[in-house]
């Protein structure tokens, strides 16, 4: 034997550096090594590790459809080495998990893995059929349990936790993702791959349930992970960033990150389980104008669910972004495409009395009517509230500010901000007194009275530093429309330069 082949580490070891190598989230030099046997005429038995170890390696850094290639493979060369959890790269982007002949081969022992593999490959399929969310959302729960009590961590290309934790989310069940996620941060479940991920959808769970502080703090917990950071996990922080901005309000900081987030939407492509990141990344691009950049990801999530039928738990929420997103960048016919493709969702069997569908295409519904100027009251506080139950608080208080922006009727004006106030303070947090509410003065102040209600929102921001647009993002109306405001509190106050009318205004507002 010559010595650059006593050189040479045996396939099967090399196969066992990758494994190794990818548990401790190392996963460059897994997909070095995982690859060269892959290249070798290594047994069949060392090629199948080796794809497996790939597989994951392409799952979390955001190339999905190679991995499944590799599952697919597999399948078809080694049918009886095929994992049941490889549905989640298979479904995941939009394909058919082949059929597997065992009865040529020994049947697998009903191991901790073996049990969880098969839970996560069945929650998978289920997850994208009518009625079976539910179902989904149990199994990858038990999965999540059965893994708990595994001594050594385990690669898939997706943790049963995470997994379960999108489908919560997408069920508008905030506080079910939240649980099933501690219990993977408690139990350190998958090890080092799996560590920031899980951390991220705990902290997406804490925005989506309106907790805001919580979900910054668990952003910071994540991005402070030792551990590699890979596309994946990439993509979900940049887009709760933006989701967190988003809902601060801050436009300047939503312009910061977008740069971030254009890196992270190129680095990964579209799948079944990003469909929420880049939602949330699609409701953004729209504020910013900047839908045409994000228009080819946007067809592929489109594309994606279509060769999946259209399942209801995925593509509402990714429906009700795009429509979000429509009605940010003033495209009625896009947000009237989406809304229909809700209505749609809600009429389907499977879309139970109550579901998250059903929320969202009445709100859309409403919200299309509101935007045309027919202000309904308690249908949009009923709307709202719903929203708010679903994890969507923050939406919820969009819709009552276009409502207060739309009506001409001061008292609707009054309990439409009103209840946009309750719902961003939240359910601990006692509601503001609506402005019609508001007890006089006991003396007279300098021409309080003159502003409107409107007015009075533009001088408080105006006294706060912010531009026009700004302010136009605050109210959800155009920077014009703001200048048409400030030119009229000028003419009220008869300010007449910029420094008398900063004067005024504080005068005015402090009385």
């Amino acid at each position: 034997m010559s010595a650059p082949e006593l050189e040479r580490p045996m396939t099967s070891d090399l196969a066992a550096v990758a494994e190794q190598a990818a548990l401790t989230g190392e996963f460059v030099e897994a997909g070095r090594c995982a690859d060269e046997v892959l290249a070798s005429d290594a047994p069949l038995t060392d090629l199948v590790r080796a794809a497996h170890v790939l597989a994951g390696v392409h799952a979390h850094r955001g190339m999905l459809a190679d991995a499944a290639e590799l599952h697919a493979w597999v399948a078809a060369v080694a049918p009886g080495r095929a994992c049941p959890a490889a549905a989640v790269a298979l479904v995941g982007t939009g394909r058919e998990v082949p059929s597997t002949d065992t009865t040529s081969t020994r049947p697998v022992p009903p191991t901790l893995r073996a049990g969880a593999d098969g839970l996560v490959g069945k929650a998978v399929r289920a997850s994208v059929q009518p009625g079976g969310s539910a179902s989904a959302l149990s199994d990858l729960t038990r999965a999540a349990a059965m893994l708990e009590c595994r001594a050594a961590p385990v690669l898939h290309d997706d943790s049963p936790a995470a997994l379960g934790a999108l489908v919560a989310l997408h069920r508008g069940e905030p506080d079910l993702a939240r649980t099933l996620v501690d219990r993977a941060l408690a139990a350190d479940l998958g090890g080092a791959p799996y560590r920031r991920r899980h951390l991220l959808l705990r902290a997406w769970a804490d925005m989506a349930g309106g907790d805001l502080l919580a979900a910054r703090a668990g952003l910071d917990a994540a991005n402070a992970r030792p551990e590699p950071a890979h596309a994946r996990d990439e993509l979900v922080a940049v887009a709760l960033e933006a989701g967190l901005v988003r809902r601060g309000g801050d436009t300047r900081g939503l312009l910061a990150v977008w740069s971030r987030a254009r890196e992270a939407v190129l680095r990964h492509a579209m799948d079944l389980w990003s469909l929420l990141a880049v939602g949330e990344l699609a409701v953004v691009a729209g504020r910013l104008g900047e839908l045409a950049w994000l228009a080819p990801h946007l067809r592929s999530g489109d594309e994606l669910l279509n060769a999946l039928g259209q399942p209801v738990l995925w593509a509402a929420p990714w429906h009700w972004c795009a429509f979000l997103a429509a009605v940010a960048a003033d495209d009625p016919p896009s947000a009237q495409r989406h809304a229909a493709h809700l209505a749609e969702a809600a009429a389907d069997p499977a879309a139970h009395a109550g579901s998250l569908a059903g929320v969202l295409a009445r709100a859309a519904r409403t919200w299309l009517h509101v935007l045309t100027g027919d202000v309904q009251a308690e249908e949009v506080s009923a709307v709202a509230a719903s929203l708010s139950e679903a994890g969507m608080a923050y939406d919820g208080a969009r819709l009552a500010k276009e409502a207060a922006v739309r009506t001409s009727d001061k008292r609707v004006l009054a309990t439409m901000l009103g209840l946009a106030r309750g719902l961003l303070a939240g359910p601990s947090t006692a509601p503001e007194v609506s402005p019609a509410a508001e007890p006089q003065a006991a003396a007279p102040a300098p021409r309080p009275s003159v502003l409107s209600d409107r007015e009075r929102e533009v001088a408080e921001l105006l006294l706060d530093g912010l531009t026009y647009r700004e302010i136009g993002d605050r109210l959800f109306i155009t920077a014009k429309t703001v200048e048409h405001h400030v030119r009229g509190i000028r003419q009220r106050l008869g300010s007449e330069s910029r420094t008398d009318l900063f004067a005024d205004l504080r005068a005015s507002l402090a009385g």
